[in-house]
């Protein structure tokens, strides 16, 4: 059993990328943060806020260790920190999918260490306003500090903190994520795109497009590929494609709710409604 902190007095962040800095640019005002990332190593920070590069080491003795590392990187990072952390610590995990990290989670840490599933439903272009007010997806798997990083996550950085389960995460996640990212390649892969003559609703379907156009690759293959229910819908959404290709084709009307079989208006009918006089 997980032996639970009173208090905390640390963060400990392994990963810095896009996240992993968003991340400690609202933590490190609260708590000292020590940050690892041999790809991207933090310089010390002079303000006074406490963030320090650290080793795996200095990183797992943290009271809370953040994972902020690729889904697929996950195994690496949990047998690199399982190790040294220390009992009663809380082991968080930041990933865009929770079935298969929280499994690996119970099956590599230690009885004595607490888990928490958490996916911020925003990055870095939806934060660049703030965080006050966006949503985060925490999951309890193990241990009962979350209610403390949930009062945490509302009360001081003023975040709409869901509770869930990993399943009900990823089915959901499944079609919010999986169906915007996948539009979004696929109008990536189409440009040029109008510019000038557009209509509001384009202007919007651009911006979500611009909001994950820069996503790193892995977060992409995580959120189609690490989501167990992530194929399904997209098997459903390109049979719809098809479906509406196909009644166009042999010129039915397309219904917005049901099947698509009914005969749609002649080429003449529509000539003679568009005809001016």
């Amino acid at each position: 059993m997980p032996t639970q902190r009173h208090s905390f007095s640390s963060i400990g962040l392994m990963g810095f990328g896009a996240f992993g800095r968003l991340m400690a640019q609202h933590l490190q005002p609260h708590l000292p943060l020590v940050v690892f990332d041999p790809a991207r190593a933090p310089e010390a920070d002079g303000s006074g806020k406490g963030l320090a590069p650290g080793g795996i080491a200095q990183v797992a003795a943290c009271d809370i260790v953040i994972l902020a590392v690729p889904v697929d990187r996950l195994p690496e990072a949990i047998a690199s920190l399982r190790p040294h952390l220390r009992a009663g610590a809380i082991v968080l995990d930041v990933g865009s999918v929770k079935i298969e990290p929280a499994r690996l989670l119970l099956a590599e840490l230690p009885d004595d260490v607490e888990i928490i599933g958490t996916h911020p439903l925003f990055g870095p272009q939806s934060a660049r306003r703030g965080i006050a007010g966006l949503k985060l997806a925490l999951c309890p798997i193990r241990g009962d500090s979350f209610r403390r990083i949930a009062a945490f996550l509302r009360h001081v950085l003023k975040l709409d903190v869901i509770l869930t389960t990993p399943d009900a995460h990823d089915r959901d996640m499944a079609m919010v994520q999986g169906l915007t990212h996948l539009v979004a390649k696929i109008l990536v892969r189409m440009e040029p795109m109008p510019r000038r003559m557009t209509t509001k609703s384009f202007e919007l379907l651009m911006q979500a497009t611009e909001m994950v156009r820069h996503d790193a690759p892995g977060v992409f293959l995580a959120i189609e590929r690490a989501n167990p229910h992530a194929r399904a819908v997209r098997e459903r959404f390109f049979s719809y494609a098809e479906e509406l290709t196909e009644a166009l084709e042999r010129g039915h009307r397309i219904s917005p709710t049901s099947a698509i079989n009914t005969p749609a208006v002649s080429d003449s009918a529509i000539g003679e409604c568009l005809r001016i006089d």
